[in-house]
């Protein structure tokens, strides 16, 4: 390990488990307990969880709250106006290139929680304080590293959390999907990134440890990095840093979903370079027809021109190598490519977004 690697409040409790530790953003993460597919396939099948300490809770606060909001992110928080309520947004240098994608949720108008990537978290809370020292008057960023996070994930994963957890066996217990509730010192979101239901629980950190325990005694299955990523690939969800950063605009990076552009007068941060620009690259999936396995950053060839695959990976579920790929304009799902793996010339082809999705496969 890294001497200067950070720790999340759970690391003593992957080391007894054996799990196999890697760097990841500064952080010391496990990757797996022993099989990543066997962990890909409990998430699939019944629940896992996930150690996500290394994400950063943000609260911010004051009467000045939503409109900084407002402008900060591409997506609409005037959108939010039932306590709990979860957005997923970019967030927007002036060029229109993604500085990190984060969620944010609603508490109040002049209350709200946003949880941002690990890799992200400082130059993401240096951006906001520029923003804040620019004009966000009104409004207070309080970083909370005194937090813990666990991603409980899958079919049965309600279910084996409410043994675990008291406090979700309560009349306001369970949050509506993409939601969350206030339940003593705990946040739960009805959130993930997986494609699964599935709960992501804050605890303060001192009680880290004795919520991860108890999960493992209801059931639930620990599980690393590599079955976050197969996970996440499989259901279409971006990875900062691989589908998009801060050269890459949204409406790039198959997000432009997250971008709202109907109220005319928000003007967001990033929005004139949108709208100059507009959409100039295709974002789809692809799946591998020949025998090999699809990586980032290999050459796509289509009919329009060349692309390039942004994430790649073998593909637990659909028992084949997936990915997704940045493509000329004009190429569309269901159309014949070629990728370069290792020189050589593969035939795939593209698909719409997502692959799985609630455990059902959703491409032929």
């Amino acid at each position: 390990m890294n001497s200067s690697a950070k720790l999340t409040p759970l690391h003593d409790r992957h080391l007894a488990a054996g799990a196999r530790m890697v760097d990841f953003a500064g952080w010391d993460m496990p990757v797996n307990y022993g099989s990543q597919i066997e962990e890909h396939h409990a998430v699939r099948r019944d629940a896992g969880m996930f150690d996500v300490s290394h994400m950063l809770a943000l609260d911010l606060s004051g009467a000045g709250a939503m409109p900084f909001l407002r402008r900060l992110l591409a997506n609409d928080v005037l959108k939010l106006q039932t306590s709990g309520k979860a957005l997923y947004s970019c967030m927007l240098n002036e060029a229109g290139g993604v500085i990190d994608d984060l969620i944010v949720y609603f508490i109040s108008a002049s209350e709200y929680r946003l949880v941002v990537n690990a890799g992200t978290a400082d130059k993401d809370v240096a951006w906001m304080r520029k923003q804040i020292a620019a004009g966000g008057d009104n409004v207070t960023l309080e970083s909370r590293r005194d937090l813990a996070m666990i991603a409980v994930q899958g079919p049965n994963a309600i279910e084996r959390a409410s043994r675990a957890i008291p406090e979700l066996n309560t009349a306001r217990g369970l949050p509506p999907p993409f939601s969350a509730v206030r339940l003593s010192d705990l946040f739960i979101a009805r959130t993930g990134y997986t494609g699964e239901d599935g709960l992501e629980i804050t605890v303060p950190a001192h009680r880290a440890a004795d919520m991860w325990d108890a999960l493992v005694a209801a059931g639930v299955k620990p599980c690393g990095l590599g079955a976050r990523d197969t996970l996440r690939l499989e259901a279409g969800m971006n990875l900062y840093g691989q589908d998009m950063g801060e050269e890459v605009s949204p409406l790039d990076a198959g997000l432009s979903w997250t971008v709202d552009l109907r109220d005319d007068e928000r003007d967001f941060i990033g929005r004139s370079a949108l709208e100059a620009h507009g959409e100039r690259k295709a974002f789809l999936g692809l799946v591998l027809e020949d025998k090999g396995v699809l990586r980032a950053h290999m050459k796509v060839v289509t009919p329009h021109g060349d692309g390039e695959t942004t994430s790649g990976s073998f593909s637990p579920t659909l028992e084949r190598s997936i990915g997704f790929a940045r493509l000329p304009t004009g190429t569309q799902a269901g159309q014949a490519v070629q990728v370069e793996v290792r020189g050589k010339p593969l035939a795939a082809r593209t698909v719409k977004l997502p692959f799985v999705r609630n455990g059902k496969i959703l491409i032929d």
